[in-house]
């Protein structure tokens, strides 16, 4: 995007980048851990219903978000919870590999057991 924003925005001073990296960082941390907490819970009911969940959640945020990416203070905010929806999203994908991952060892194991 070349020049400033459209909208009520237009003219505003340099970004501040000083304070809105921390902002990011901590919104990031925050809502990584909620997003991986709440789609842990919901995968010990059904991985399907976690899943499920996260995806209409974030369909229904997506369009605010949207129209909300070039308000000075929010846009720090907003990008802080995408990176960590997809930081909690990709924590979960990496725990149920590992759960996977541990069912099948256990599996080879006993398998292995039985051949003796």
């Amino acid at each position: 995007m070349n020049g400033p924003p459209p909208g009520p925005y237009r003219d505003q001073v340099p970004t501040p980048w000083g304070a809105g990296i921390p902002v990011v960082a901590l919104v990031a941390v925050l809502t990584a851990v909620g997003v991986y907490a709440f789609g842990a819970a919901l995968a010990q009911v059904h991985p399907l219903l976690a899943v499920t969940v996260n995806v209409v959640a974030v369909a229904g945020v997506a369009p605010t978000a949207w129209r909300w990416r070039n308000t000075p203070v929010t846009r720090w905010v907003l990008a802080g919870g995408a990176a960590g929806i997809l930081s909690g999203w990709a924590a979960l994908v990496l725990g149920f590999v590992g759960v996977v991952a541990g069912w099948l060892m256990a599996l080879l194991i006993y398998v292995l057991a039985l051949r003796r």
